[in-house]
């Protein structure tokens, strides 16, 4: 069971992910050392030539405020093994590298921003000499995957980085692990008492669950949920995770980026099924963000700018959505994400005398409406044909609002 509070994420509703290490100079997917079965000799080039000089978290702050972010998630070390902080438990570092901690550096340009701060630590590491090979690391095939490894060793080492990481920086909000599969879970992590030393350190933190034991909140990977999660019949926190287009690290030849509007769509979704968005960018092997991820993150932003009180705050509505919707609410407050423009009429069954106004979200133009009472008396205009008693029918222009996602903001008459 959740040990600490979730009020504030499931608030915030939507963040962002910083993919960023090596493997953004090969940019060609993260995971690139893996894929390619490197050596560690021949993946070393990129820490030879690594020197983030565009990397600004100030800029990247402001970058995930405007956008609507309200919290961000860095990649302190990914399966690669390198960190991006100042470990005294190894020398595999962007500190010993180039001088720079850039774990710090992210954590005070998102306070510095009012944004809440979560790091990721993968459980995986390719570059240790205990971290036994299997079938993802690199080495799989060669005469190394028979050397004698300690994985009690390395687990050791694990508790050490992490202990390093909520110790070095104040308040970390979210701690992300990365991850467990068979052959490694929660015994070669040793989850439990991981979990507990960070409970200790850190109490009101937040944690995943990909220790393979519970954690605070679930985390559907490149995978949009349709309805609220559940385990055992209750409910739980979750966050879904995404790309820009399909790579977490830099891909520079990878151009299937999602649309905008699209984006929107699944932030809106999230909301709706009771979750979170955390939306990746994965920064150029010199720290910038590449245009397309920028230009994204500004459309998401203006929408955003228009719509936010139909997401931030807000969650499940409670009710049947009508068809080609997604519904979200907040208190007495009803939002209507029209996924398709209807002509001149939108019928909402079960709303008649439970809707105190309707508007446009994005101008606060009135949106006039009509109704049919439980004994099918029309008020206002003729009962629309073919629908039930306890309709209320909204009244839209012919025009679509030029926004991502045109919302309509339903004031109910009382909370429910």
């Amino acid at each position: 069971m959740p040990t600490a509070s979730t009020g504030w994420f499931e608030t915030a509703r939507f963040g962002m992910f910083v993919h960023f290490g090596l493997y953004s100079l090969a940019a060609r997917h993260e995971w690139v050392r893996s894929r390619e079965t490197m050596s560690q000799e021949a993946y070393d080039r990129y820490l030879d030539r690594f020197e983030p000089d565009l990397f600004d978290a100030r800029e990247l702050a402001r970058a995930a405020r405007e956008a609507g972010m309200r919290y961000a998630v860095l990649t302190a070390k990914h399966h690669d093994g390198f960190c991006l902080y100042d470990s005294a438990l190894t020398s595999y570092t962007s500190q010993r590298a180039v001088g720079r901690d850039l774990v710090r550096e992210f954590v005070e340009a998102m306070r510095a921003e009012g944004l809440r701060v979560g790091l990721y630590y993968s459980l995986l590491d390719w570059q240790h000499p205990d971290f036994t090979v299997d079938e993802h690391h690199p080495l799989r095939g060669t005469p190394a995957a028979d050397e004698p490894r300690d994985m009690a060793r390395y687990r050791t080492y694990l508790h050490g980085q992490v202990r390093e990481l909520l110790t070095g920086y104040g308040p970390i909000d979210l701690l992300f692990f990365d991850f467990t599969y068979p052959g490694k879970g929660p015994e070669e992590w040793g989850a439990a008492e991981l979990l507990s030393m960070v409970r200790a350190v850190q109490p009101d933190i937040l944690v995943n669950d990909r220790l393979g034991i519970p954690g605070d909140y679930v985390t559907p990977e490149q995978y949009q949920p349709d309805r609220p999660l559940e385990r055992d019949g209750a409910p739980v926190v979750w966050e879904a995770c995404h790309t820009l287009n399909g790579s977490w690290g830099y891909d520079r030849d990878n151009h299937a980026y999602k649309d905008p509007a699209l984006l929107v769509r699944m932030l809106v979704e999230s909301v709706a099924c009771g979750g979170n968005l955390l939306l990746n960018v994965g920064p150029t092997g010199r720290g910038a963000l590449d245009p397309r991820a920028r230009g994204t993150l500004e459309a998401i932003g203006a929408w955003l700018a228009l719509h936010e009180r139909s997401v931030r705050g807000a969650g499940p509505s409670g009710l049947q959505a009508p068809p080609h919707t997604l519904c979200t609410r907040a208190g007495r407050r009803l939002y209507l994400h029209l996924l398709a423009w209807p002509l001149s009429h939108l019928h909402l069954p079960g709303l008649a005398g439970r809707v105190r106004y309707a508007q446009l979200l994005h101008d606060g133009s009135e949106i006039r409406f009509h109704e049919v009472d439980g004994a099918e008396h029309e008020h206002v205009n003729m009962a629309p044909p073919g629908q039930p008693a306890g309709t209320l029918t909204l009244t839209l222009p012919v025009a679509r609002p030029d926004v991502l996602l045109p919302v309509i903001e339903l004031e109910l008459t009382e909370e429910e």
